[in-house]
């Protein structure tokens, strides 16, 4: 599985790799602002969707006015995987910690490395894999004192590490579809409007509430539309387009560790001497990651 070593990455590299931490940060939000929703957890996740699409068409229309072809497939599916990534997501949340959930849900480099190994032939080299390695342990070594076991809790882990499969799947397709030449505007705008065409029916027949009950709740939706999926997601599908999509998985181990923070200083959520170290191993984790890519 070795491969030669990488050439110096160009200046847009490295702004996409910034832009893509940048991101990563924004996304860790979105667990906080679910906790914060009097909506259900499945609406929750279709207004994060349905509120960000009308400004994602907006910016496509005066960012990228004259498409070429589009790839119809992995529009579509990156519109469907983040669908069921959001759906079970947001479900877990609401049964284990915001922490806990989001180690889980980001376990996504796994399979996105083994896809692209198996699938697509792409090598990555002993450098790379350490640095995967260590983030993902990290992660275990942040959240590890607040995992249990049984009951609700256990059921929401377990719907944290479904999560995971689809978030690579929707990794997977974004890279697919930046390859192919969509611009960031118009995959985003593409892929949130299928994400909440598929979400609708399944929120409106939730047995949780779908409509906030105040203005502040219409204000939680509205922030976790603009940072986490307008401001997060785009810059995540900016930087697609300039790094691999391997690396592009690990390097958003970040958010977890940003999670963990944000939930500690506004939920008081335990955090300590192990997952400050925990968040030290994955940002050194990160740093070999790139180094190897």
């Amino acid at each position: 599985m070795n491969a030669p070593a990488a050439p110096a990455p160009t200046r847009v590299e490295t702004l996409a790799f910034l832009g893509l931490l940048a991101g990563g940060c924004a996304i860790a939000f979105a667990p906080i602002f679910v906790r914060l929703s009097d909506a259900g957890p499945v609406g929750s996740a279709f207004w994060r969707t349905a509120l960000a699409a009308p400004l994602l068409w907006l910016w496509t229309l005066r960012a990228d006015p004259r498409p070429g072809p589009l790839p119809l497939g992995p529009l579509a599916g990156a519109g469907l995987f983040f669908a069921c990534d959001l759906g079970v997501w947001h479900w877990s949340i609401t049964y284990t910690s915001v922490a806990n959930s989001t180690l889980l849900a980001n376990l996504a480099p796994i399979f996105v490395t083994l896809s692209g190994w198996f699938l697509f032939r792409k090598r990555v080299t002993r450098t790379f894999l350490v640095g995967m390695v260590a983030s993902i342990a990290g992660m275990f070594i942040l959240v590890g004192p607040n995992f249990s076991i049984g009951g609700t809790r256990l059921a929401g882990d377990a719907l944290g590490a479904l999560t995971a499969v689809f978030y690579a799947g929707y990794m997977l397709t974004i890279k697919a579809a930046r390859d192919a030449g969509t611009s960031t505007a118009r995959l985003m705008a593409w892929s949130t409007t299928i994400t909440a065409v598929a979400l609708l029916p399944v929120a409106y027949f939730s047995p949780q509430p779908m409509l906030p009950q105040g203005a502040n709740g219409w204000l939680v939706l509205a922030g976790l539309a603009l940072v986490s999926q307008v401001l997060g997601q785009g810059l995540i599908a900016y930087a697609f387009a300039h790094l691999p999509a391997s690396l592009s998985s690990v390097s958003l181990l970040i958010q977890p560790v940003m999670a963990a923070l944000f939930a500690w200083a506004l939920f008081g959520e335990a955090i300590g001497a192990p997952q400050f170290v925990g968040g030290a191993v994955v940002l050194v984790g990160i740093w070999l990651a790139k180094r190897g890519s």
